[in-house]
């Protein structure tokens, strides 16, 4: 089955048509700046990409080029449009409504509309690429996987908030979480890399990127995660700030004379790394600056680093003891200096970073010691498979059932 995934964003639309039996990537590409004079596509496996400036006024153009580069030119993935089995779109926020992949159906598009609220720049841009497929390609199946669904699993305890019991009754204020797919994935591979049942792991993973998140995972069930109603909550990141005091935000409001939407826009948009570093929201770019000397850079690479140490300890707590920490994304996967700020001092833990190891790149692979109690272990994340594999496995069931009538 020839699954393509699409992951839309407010002015992006990222894909992958996988084949899903033969774990075949058969192409990739991605639509940025969607809706601008500049916008531009780029298309193609490893040597042969190419990058193409491209008019794009909206989703639905952007749809209409991505499918005509699938069957174009020599190196076409398919022949036919016929040829896609199924479609499967990556949604950030299905609220209580949803705790596994669904098939998209009229109800499914009226919820994540209604959720939209609670993840406006993704729920959105999410709804714009299934209406583009559903033009383009009218009958084919078509799956919605979430980000917070893996989390559904997640105890009263650790998901309600401390706030008067009236305001989850009357809006849902609660913990949701995100980046659940990548959590999923990294949580099942660590298994597979550990030669260990799953559900005989305690499991912390840590999704580092732009975005960040840490999960706690016991006996392959998530328990506890950082991020909170939205995304903002939790690890420090690129340029949402992640836990702070609440009180910080109406004396800002006050002092600053900003709008509620300003002040969302302030913590999400203009704190984390270039907020403290003034440089950029890309590590890569602060650690030059603080290597350089600047201070304030300094500053924001150890508060990253402390922001994720101590979700590390809080999970420790939580799971009463953890057989092994999983990283991922670009700064988990790539940092070695931040990999080592962050379990710099975890020794007494039973959590022993080996620096040989950590300085090597590869794909999956252990990078504590082999006499530490915990282990530490780099996964590549794929979350494109996992959104393949979820419509696979759905749309599968699906014809199966029909057939069986």
């Amino acid at each position: 089955m020839n699954v393509l995934v699409i992951n839309a964003g407010s002015s992006s639309l990222k894909y992958q048509l996988i084949n899903v039996e033969t774990h075949t990537l058969m192409a990739k590409g991605i639509c940025e700046r969607v809706g601008s004079a500049q916008a531009f596509h780029k298309h193609g496996l490893d040597d042969n990409e190419v990058v193409i400036d491209a008019k794009m006024a909206d989703h639905d153009d952007a749809m209409a080029l991505v499918l005509d580069s699938l069957v174009s030119g020599e190196d076409a993935a398919i022949s036919s449009l016929s040829e896609i089995d199924a479609v499967g779109h990556r949604i950030v926020q299905g609220g209580k409504y949803f705790d596994r992949s669904v098939l998209i159906d009229d109800d499914v598009i009226a919820k994540i509309d209604e959720l939209a609220e609670l993840a406006p720049l993704h729920n959105g841009a999410a709804l714009m690429g299934i209406r583009a497929c559903q033009k383009h390609m009218p009958g084919i199946p078509m799956v919605a996987v979430f980000d917070t669904s893996f989390f559904q699993t997640l105890p009263p305890k650790a998901y309600m908030y401390p706030l008067p019991y009236e305001m989850y009754e009357k809006y849902a204020i609660r913990k949701y979480g995100a980046h659940g797919t990548s959590h999923r994935y990294i949580s099942e591979r660590a298994a597979v890399v550990l030669d260990e049942p799953l559900e005989d792991l305690k499991l912390i993973t840590l999704h580092l990127g732009n975005g960040c998140s840490a999960s706690a995972i016991d006996h392959g069930v998530a328990v506890d995660t950082s991020m909170g109603l939205t995304p903002l909550d939790g690890l420090m990141m690129g340029t949402r700030c992640g836990t702070i005091d609440p009180a910080i935000v109406p004396f800002i409001m006050e002092h600053e004379n900003l709008s509620a939407a300003e002040m969302n826009d302030l913590m999400n948009k203009k704190s984390g790394l270039l907020g403290i570093s003034g440089v950029s929201n890309d590590l890569r770019s602060v650690r030059t600056a603080s290597e350089e000397g600047n201070e304030r850079a300094m500053l924001a690479y150890d508060m990253f680093s402390n922001s994720v140490k101590k979700y590390i300890g809080q999970y420790i707590a939580v799971m009463g003891g953890v057989d092994a920490i999983v990283l991922t994304a670009g700064v988990g996967e790539n940092c070695e200096k931040m990999r080592r700020m962050i379990f710099s001092g975890l020794q007494p833990l039973g959590i022993v970073l080996d620096e040989e190891k950590n300085r090597h790149r590869g794909f999956e692979r252990i990078i504590s010691t082999d006499d530490s109690a915990v282990q530490i272990i780099i996964i590549p994340t794929n979350e494109e498979y996992m959104i393949a594999r979820d419509t696979y496995e759905i749309v599968h069931d699906q014809q199966v059932g029909i057939s069986a009538q």
